[in-house]
């Protein structure tokens, strides 16, 4: 699966705060994730992140 910083996904779950919008910080063996309702920064695995992703939008088209 093709994701790179600054991409926006969203997730089949909410987060708690309600959001279920993340925008992408780092990516690799880990994605490096900030919650777009409360700003909330986490690492999670790739292939947690990967199972969870409803869409992808891209910030910055090529």
């Amino acid at each position: 699966m093709d994701v790179r910083v600054g991409d926006v996904l969203t997730m089949k779950k909410k987060h708690p705060c309600g959001s279920l919008n993340f925008l992408v910080l780092r990516s690799g063996m880990d994605f490096r994730l900030r919650c777009q309702g409360c700003g909330h920064e986490m690492m999670v695995p790739r292939v947690k992140i990967e199972k969870n992703i409803k869409q992808i939008s891209r910030t910055n088209e090529e």
